[in-house]
């Protein structure tokens, strides 16, 4: 099949949007049904892609010299796309429940369902300028879920988010240009697309500039204020675009600069790779802390999700294949795990009105079902076997161990106290949730707070269930990964 089938998963999605914004959705029913088809619709079509597209490049567009707009699948594709996928029809059937009393339905549901195709198109880029564009156009496209409440708190939050996003692009910008002028017009390939000639020195702080532009949108440190400013958002769109889309889709863009235009053995044993690696390791242990600190519920998730990103970035940046597979591992199962937290916390928003922690002070007699598979996200994320979390842990803490180096070390010794700190801000909800004092329960005689419809539950179950089946059973998963990954670092 031509790779050109690609441009059916991107485009039906946008298109799809765009018809929602034009004209008014008769009814909410009219509404929920007509995009969550339009989402089965591109998952199946990302699906047909994956299965019977051909794996060469196809170029839509060409202008300057080397500039060009291209597609193709590659298992990085296939992992990415993949996974988003499966998760995006699951997750509208949580935003119609949860969206079902809000205003402006018809612009949110749009714009969220556009930045689906969007993200297909990231994650099927065939060069680095191509994902540079779908990245802005991620950006440009999630503003508006982010400011959906256009009150004060909401207006601000959408303006850091994208001066943070957008001058990390720009920052970004400067490696897509000097990329694509000293290599094959800038088209991915396993172990650096970079040619000889280039300057060393001047092409190693080129590389510096795109860790640090692409990594604002993965909220690396100093650059994360914006994802816990986000968290204002609908619960849907923390829970996708802020747990998987668009956090994950920094992270993504790191993988192929690193991997797949300059090349690990480029950057082996550089400054460069020790900055990114400190870097990274700060970010996991303050990002840990803040949640730690943190008393609202929806930002302490935020932040977990900052140091878990960076516990990604360590993985990249060991710059090995063990490192690699790690850093991808963690940021799918990651994004299944975090799903399943940011939904847990908008049923129990939802439900009583109330986000910050203390006021979830024996919550967990009415809301039985949300807080026990809360729980099991929190002994995920927290690393205790035999769930998912445990896996892509171990396996980073193996590979930055395994390194033998100093900066090694110092990337072991952050998995561990950031995993530490983890396990306390998440458990002490479940704790709270259940086992509350006596004289501070605040549930103790309300009756009107209940479990939130099945339309909510069923979501939350899902990807629950996924906990301790891809940590019982990971050996199809991880061996996937490493064949993707084979002879890339």
């Amino acid at each position: 099949m031509s790779p050109l089938f690609l441009l059916i998963p991107i485009f039906l999605p946008i298109a799809g949007g765009a018809l929602l914004l034009a004209r008014r959705a008769p009814s909410d029913r009219f509404r929920n049904i007509y995009t969550e088809c339009v989402a089965l619709l591109t998952s199946a079509a990302v699906w047909i892609a994956i299965w019977l597209c051909s794996r060469e490049p196809v170029t839509l567009y060409s202008f300057a010299s080397g500039f060009t707009i291209s597609l193709f699948v590659d298992g990085p594709a296939i992992l990415f796309a993949g996974m988003v996928s499966v998760m995006w029809p699951v997750i509208l059937l949580y935003a119609f429940s949860y969206m079902a009393d809000e205003t402006r339905k018809d612009s949110f549901f749009a714009f969220y369902i556009m930045t689906y195709g969007i993200t297909l198109g990231l994650a099927f880029s065939a060069d680095i300028l191509t994902l540079y564009v779908f990245f802005e156009m991620l950006t440009l496209v999630t503003i508006p879920l982010v400011t959906h409440g256009e009150d004060h708190e909401s207006m601000r939050a959408g303006r850091v988010y994208a001066t943070y996003l957008i001058g990390g692009a720009s920052l970004g910008f400067f490696a897509v240009i000097m990329v694509t002028l000293f290599s094959a017009d800038g088209m991915f390939l396993p172990g650096g697309c970079l040619l000889d000639g280039a300057d060393r020195s001047l092409m190693l702080l080129v590389y510096l500039f795109g860790f640090f532009g692409f990594g604002t949108k993965a909220a690396i440190f100093p650059f994360y204020a914006w994802l816990p400013g986000a968290s204002v958002a609908p619960t849907p769109v923390t829970a996708l675009l802020h747990a998987v889309a668009v956090v994950n889709s920094g992270v993504f863009a790191v993988m192929r600069l690193t991997y797949y235009c300059f090349g690990a053995a480029y950057l082996d044993g550089t400054w460069v790779q020790h900055v990114c690696v400190i870097t990274a390791a700060v970010s996991t242990v303050f990002s840990a802390a803040m949640a730690l600190k943190e008393r609202h519920f929806k930002r302490r998730l935020a932040y977990s999700t900052a140091s878990n990103l960076s516990y990604m970035l360590l993985g990249l940046m060991m710059l090995s294949y063990d490192g690699l597979v790690a850093g991808m591992t963690h940021m799918l199962f990651h994004g299944i795990i975090k799903m399943s937290l940011f939904m847990c916390a908008g049923a129990f928003m939802k439900q009583t009105g109330r986000a910050y922690i203390y006021e979830l002070n024996g919550v967990g007699r009415r809301m039985p079902v949300t807080f026990v598979l809360y729980t099991v996200g929190a002994l995920s994320i927290s690393g205790v076997p035999p769930f998912e979390g445990f896996i892509s842990k171990w396996l980073l803490l193996v590979s930055a161990a395994g390194e033998g180096t100093a900066y090694g070390v110092i990337a072991a010794f952050a998995l561990i106290i950031a995993a530490f700190f983890c396990t306390i801000y998440t458990l002490s909800v479940s704790i709270r949730a259940f086992f509350p004092p006596k004289q501070r329960d605040l549930y103790a005689d309300d009756t009107t707070v209940r479990e939130a419809d099945w339309l909510m539950l069923w979501p939350i179950l899902f990807f629950s269930v996924f906990n301790p089946l891809f940590g019982i059973w990971s050996g199809p998963i991880l061996t996937f990964i490493r064949t993707i990954f084979q002879g890339v670092a």
